[in-house]
């Protein structure tokens, strides 16, 4: 049977490839979703990508995978920084979640340091641009066998 990973964005992801390519990178989301779903293919799972401005929509999204989602891989953008509520969703998901960033956060501004995305993650990936994601799967896909 088929797994699901379900890949979430936060704000200002829908500009990956506009905004600031110095700092991501020239790929969109599409570009990343399709590279994921290659990755996936690797172990017969699936791919699901979202992307939200909305704090609140991705945690609808993180409860709704309780029941349709086998793995979590977040970028959570700037709420990473923040987001409590995100963190407490998480808390509730019962599979591997693995987080994402494209930039070195950690070589960036101090606020950018602390992530409590990272509180709940079973993996970090910082700092590898939009590969990021596919290591992601592949490593949300090693844990799920």
């Amino acid at each position: 049977m088929s797994k699901t990973i379900l890949i979430l964005n936060g704000p200002n992801l829908n500009m990956l490839g506009k905004r600031q390519p110095e700092i991501y990178g020239a790929a969109t989301l599409g570009d990343v979703a399709d590279m994921c779903q290659a990755a996936a293919s690797a172990f017969d799972a699936e791919v699901v990508m979202r992307q939200s401005n909305h704090e609140g929509e991705l945690i609808d999204w993180i409860q709704e995978a309780r029941e349709g989602a086998d793995a979590i891989v977040i970028n959570a953008g700037a709420y990473s920084h923040t987001s409590i509520a995100i963190l407490d969703a998480l808390n509730m998901f019962h599979g591997p979640v693995i987080e994402v960033h494209v930039s070195n956060i950690h070589a960036r501004e101090t606020f950018r340091h602390h992530s409590y995305i990272s509180l709940r993650a079973n993996g970090v990936i910082v700092g590898c641009g939009v590969d990021g994601y596919r290591f992601a799967v592949q490593r949300a896909g090693s844990l799920l066998e």
